[in-house]
């Protein structure tokens, strides 16, 4: 019967967990953050709380101002309550939003702390979370390399639960980064994964930059009737979910293969849409790219044109590049690589310790066993049995610290540093070498008891015949 009771919490555990992670959608509007707070006070199950503060933040595409101003009470909430799941959350949201924002400095700083955050809880899911989030940072900043790994520490983490949107999200931002690369295989690769994982787990929530990503790569692989067909997708996906960054980008990317064609008209038309489809938005940065194709293709035949695009290219980009803010973000990012060089040499510092910790008291206990094999099978000492129950203490003591020093790590991980957790496992270490010291004892006393016996039986006749040849 309990069994069957398990069996049935757990169905319907993993099915509101699953449920949360895949009816995640752009086009559904997020429930009201106030009202959805008390629900997540009351919500014990951090998986559960993680989906629901997911669910109202799923407007990054569409409206990032209501985004950021939900990311930031998730996050008040968190702080205030020590709450992971909710710090992680903020802080990654706001990251992306900034990202979208074009501000190198806050993104990497809400990356940045998204991932310490991520690393404390050391939970799968946020780790996913924070590490793609710090991964896009460093790809804002230009320096791919660093953003292909944190990002694949953010794979490596989903593959511990089940596949939710963050899971996609990072295939498909892998994806992105070896386009960047131009290693288009790998590019296509990670790309149709997160496409087949959101196929799956019935995950429509990346499908407009899917197929963005699908147009780009197969315009790279010289496929043009595929690219422009996946735009395409791209457009309706933007006109379904009513999100002008993916309908921006998306023509931006048609305007871009058009001019690379040399069919000027055709991407003067679409560089225009790219524009209109962020004018009077949050997205006003995503103007530099269109503008900047506008620019190149009137400055020779409508300098009127050409003066209008110039204007509008200057000031997304000033927006978009500002020096100071890139150098900010540059020493964020030294100093956050200075903290995990740090972190490394202190764990390899700590796990030299333990290590030579171990070989310290292995010796020790090699000693100590030796001595008394050695006094119990000694053939010509009588010894004290308060010796051998002496010593007999201080081997246990000795290997219960050996067995401590040797599952420690392994205690820390499993329960989170938990002082109650850790406290009642040396307990029950405890209560099952005890009995086990107080048999070996015995046995060792009795070893000896009977090695004393005879030891006094050979002097005694030795005496004895001595006497009798005197």
């Amino acid at each position: 019967m309990k069994k069957i009771v398990f069996f049935i919490a757990t169905f319907f555990a993993l099915t509101f967990t699953n449920a949360q992670s895949a009816k995640v959608d752009f086009s559904q509007p997020p429930p009201n953050i106030d009202s959805l707070l008390v629900k997540i006070a009351a919500e014990k199950n951090d998986s559960a709380r993680y989906y629901l503060a997911m669910s109202a933040l799923t407007i990054s595409e569409t409206n990032p101002v209501e985004d950021m101003h939900n990311s930031e009470k998730i996050l008040l909430y968190g702080q205030k309550n020590n709450d992971l799941v909710c710090q992680l959350l903020g802080h990654a949201c706001l990251s992306y939003d900034y990202l979208a924002f074009g501000n190198p400095v806050k993104c990497f700083e809400h990356g940045v702390l998204a991932s310490q955050v991520a690393e404390k809880s050391k939970d799968a899911r946020l780790i996913t979370f924070g590490k793609a989030m710090y991964a896009l940072s460093y790809m804002l900043m230009g320096d791919l390399n660093k953003a292909i790994e944190q990002n694949m520490l953010s794979i490596n983490a989903s593959t511990k639960y089940e596949t939710d949107i963050i899971t996609v999200c990072s295939y498909n931002d892998m994806g992105m980064l070896y386009l960047y690369k131009n290693k288009v295989d790998s590019a296509l690769m990670y790309t149709q994964k997160a496409f087949e994982l959101g196929i799956k787990s019935n995950i429509t929530y990346w499908n407009g930059l899917i197929y963005l990503q699908f147009g780009s790569i197969h315009a790279a692989m010289k496929n043009p009737t595929l690219a422009l067909s996946y735009w395409n997708m791209a457009l309706a996906e933007a006109s379904r979910i009513k999100s002008p960054k993916l309908a921006s980008n998306a023509y931006t990317a048609m305007a871009t293969f058009y001019k690379s064609s040399n069919q000027s008209d055709s991407s003067i038309f679409y560089a225009n849409k790219a524009i209109a489809a962020v004018r009077n938005t949050a997205f006003y940065t995503l103007n530099v790219e269109p503008a900047k194709i506008l620019l190149d293709l009137y400055s020779k035949k409508n300098i009127d044109s050409a003066f209008k695009y110039s204007e509008i290219f200057r000031i997304a980009k000033d927006s978009l590049f500002n020096t100071k803010n890139t150098q900010q973000a540059q020493l964020l990012a030294f100093e956050e690589n200075t903290r995990q060089e740090e972190l490394k040499l202190a764990e390899q510092e700590t796990q030299q310790k333990i290590e030579e910790n171990l070989q310290y008291t292995f010796i020790a206990v090699g000693i100590v066993s030796f001595f008394i094999i050695f006094l119990i099978f000694s053939r010509r000492l009588i010894t004290n049995t308060k010796l051998i129950e002496f010593l007999s203490v201080i081997a246990l003591l000795i290997v219960f610290e050996f067995l401590n020093l040797l599952i420690h790590p392994i205690l820390e991980k499993v329960t989170h540093h938990s002082p109650f957790l850790m406290l009642l496992a040396l307990v029950s270490l405890a209560a099952l070498l005890i009995p086990l010291h107080h048999k070996i004892e015995k046995w060792a006393v009795n070893q000896l008891v009977e090695k004393n016996k005879a030891a006094r039986l050979k002097a005694a006749k030795r005496t004895i015949e001595e006497l009798e040849k005197a």
